[in-house]
């Protein structure tokens, strides 16, 4: 899920494959099992690698049907948020893993009554609400303080977003946030009990804190909730950059994906970029975004210099009027009569370095029933952008490195491979 840090994330609409959940970051399409595919219904599906417990910097992720057995292409973690200081606490599974926003989110259904979280509060010392928005509609809650646990690692007093809060306070949606579409707070509307945004940014809005303009952050008191300015430091943050160590990036790996897709698939996510054993950087190549956290791919001798990898996004969304799209509802997602084998050129903002991407498209039709992770995708609706969702990850280690903070290959952000 792609994060605009001036006012707009993007994630698509609920949609299905074969019962599942696609979510895909801007494809706006239903991927069904109704003929043309040729799919393998009748296969088993098999699980990758074996599940990891998490531990020291290390936490495991899962790509799963998810927390409703109904998503697909997800990675999925468990994360603990208590009482700031306490050990009253909630662990909460099916939490998806967001290298395209920064910030933790949770619907509030599964953080359940018993942690109450203490509300952050604007220079006015009003309650704060968090609008944020999506392409398919937008996520509504309020902003509370928790000590967020990862692992044995420990981000202190972090401000969170508590999605689709049901206090009387944040129960009127203002028009600024409901009019950009459906209210997306759910797990039906998520496809995931929450997001854990551990993009190459700290905080979701740097221009919240001088502008009301983006909409993004409000006031609420009894008679309603208006726009507000909100400081960095009560923004919804990043939790790594608050770890005490560990803190300057994150490294994810994920198994390999043959043709027409696999089941359930167990990988790693590991904090910090070379201060342990477990997290060395190593020869990689690195790539260093922008402001807005793009680099530059080529694609058919195109140059798309808004792009971005983004494990949030369920497919690999490109421009390609060559290749065939599935028909009538699933019209969003490409369907090549046999697996493609492609190649692009990612550099870094600046031009340099560069290097080839191998990668295949599969037949979105042709997935086999009760898989959960495929080389999938589809056409894109935004201009000059290539978005290397979660199928980029797949048999390959990906680094991320925070903007401004040091590692063994120089200062973020910029992503590593």
């Amino acid at each position: 899920m792609k994060l605009i840090m001036t006012k707009i994330s993007f994630i698509g609409p609920s949609l299905s494959l074969f019962s599942k959940t696609i979510v895909a970051t801007v494809a706006v399409a239903l991927l069904t099992a109704c003929g043309g595919g040729g799919g393998d219904s009748g296969s088993t599906p098999t699980s990758s690698g074996s599940p990891i417990i998490s531990s020291g910097n290390t936490l495991a992720i899962a790509v799963d049907s998810g927390p409703n057995n109904s998503s697909f292409n997800m990675p999925f973690t468990t994360v603990t948020v208590c009482v700031p200081g306490t050990t009253t606490c909630q662990t909460v599974d099916h939490v998806l893993v967001d290298t395209g926003s920064y910030g933790l989110r949770l619907l509030s259904s599964v953080v359940g009554v018993n942690v109450s979280l203490p509300a952050v509060h604007n220079a006015a010392n009003a309650p704060v609400a968090e609008c944020t928005h999506f392409v398919s509609g937008y996520t509504w809650g309020s902003v509370r303080r928790a000590d967020v646990k990862l692992a044995d690692e420990i981000a202190s007093n972090l401000p969170v977003q508590i999605v689709s809060d049901p206090s009387s306070l944040y129960s009127n949606v203002p028009t600024q946030c409901s009019n950009v579409g459906a209210n997306m707070g759910s797990v039906a509307g998520m496809g995931a009990n929450g997001i854990l945004g551990v993009g190459l940014f700290n905080q979701d809005c740097l221009l919240c804190s001088t502008s009301t303009s983006p909409n993004v952050y409000f006031s609420c008191t009894a008679s309603g909730c208006s726009s507000t300015l909100l400081p960095l430091t009560s923004q919804v943050a990043n939790p790594v950059p608050a770890f005490a160590v560990d803190n300057n990036g994150i490294m994810m790996s994920l198994p390999s994906v043959g043709a027409n897709g696999a089941g359930t698939l167990y990988g790693t996510l590991n904090f910090g970029i070379g201060t342990q054993s477990n997290n060395q950087i190593g020869s990689t190549t690195t790539y260093t975004a922008n402001a807005q956290g793009n680099f530059i791919t080529t694609y058919k001798g195109t140059k798309y210099s808004s792009s971005f990898i983004d494990s949030g996004s369920n497919g690999l969304f490109f421009p390609d009027a060559s290749i065939s799209q599935c028909s009538g509802v699933n019209s969003g997602f490409y369907c090549p009569p046999s697996t493609l084998s492609l190649s692009a050129i990612n550099a870094s903002a600046t031009g340099l370095p560069s290097g080839t991407v191998n990668f295949t498209i599969d037949n979105a039709q042709s997935i086999s029933v009760g898989d959960d992770a495929a080389n999938i995708g589809g056409p894109l609706a935004l201009s000059n952008t290539f978005d290397w969702g979660l199928p980029f990850f797949f048999g390959r280690t990906v680094f991320v490195a925070i903007n401004g903070l040091s590692t063994p290959s120089g200062k973020g952000p910029y992503w590593a491979y």
